[in-house]
């Protein structure tokens, strides 16, 4: 059963992470004492759903969510402290800070820890978001009980509503340059300038999930263009090509 910790205080839980090659242990006094804090969890680092979406999204919103008053945002994940540090350096995470949950201690005292053992993955975390304000939950969104893994209300956007539904969503801007292209400098110079976070995409190297969805609002794949139109996913070539 699923619980909602709404009012209640975070489960003090000591994290083994690993720093510059050295344990360090992180209580969770440390991470929320005095602070606001936002929090997701999720099944697991590099997953496909953690990878595309749900983890890209908040470190993609961090500044807003600074904006309106929250310190840091935290993905707790029953994973080890190595599988973190290497999907943190994958995802190029810099906003969020990744902790590691490997026994599952914290997931189990929120009421999330699940059996995934038909997966092969044994106990993990069902999906959730919460805000958490000197270690007291204020809100959780919690993913509904139903087969697979739902991703439906623990997403960046949906929280970021909740704290301040007039907050501006950041705009999702991707640059394609090329090396040594002074129009592309200026172009670079103009955004950064003006505030914009931006995703570079160098001719030549390989394309992101992020500028997949500036390009076309959206993170799944596949996603064809015919002739420099979007035509969608699969189902919606299926659609296209019966009526070509």
């Amino acid at each position: 059963m699923l619980t909602n910790q709404e009012g209640q205080r975070v489960p003090k839980v000591t994290f083994r992470t690993r720093k510059d090659n050295e344990w360090v242990d992180v209580t969770t006094d440390d991470i929320f004492a005095g602070k606001t804090v936002v929090v997701f969890s999720l099944p697991g680092a590099f997953t496909p759903t953690c990878s595309s979406t749900h983890l890209p999204g908040y470190n993609e919103c961090a500044k807003v969510f600074q904006e309106n008053g929250v310190d840091e945002i935290v993905c707790i994940s029953v994973n080890d402290t190595f599988v973190m540090n290497e999907w943190a350096k994958d995802q190029e995470s810099d906003n969020v800070t990744l902790i590691p949950d490997g026994n599952g201690e914290f997931t189990e005292g929120m009421g999330m820890l699940v059996d995934k053992t038909d997966l092969g993955f044994g106990k993990r975390s069902w999906r959730y978001s919460m805000l958490v304000k000197d270690g007291l939950v204020e809100k959780m969104f919690i993913e509904p009980d139903e087969p697979g893994d739902p991703f439906k209300v623990s997403d960046a956007e949906t929280m970021l509503n909740y704290i301040n539904s007039a907050a501006a969503k950041p705009k999702v801007v991707s640059l394609f340059t090329k090396l040594g292209c002074p129009f592309c400098a200026k172009a670079k110079a103009l955004l950064s300038k003006n505030g914009f976070d931006y995703e570079e995409i160098v001719l030549g190297r390989e394309i992101t999930t992020r500028s997949l969805r500036a390009m076309t609002g959206a993170t799944t794949v596949p996603q064809v263009f015919i002739d420099g139109k979007l035509i969608g996913g699969s189902e919606d070539l299926e659609s296209y090509l019966a009526v070509a």
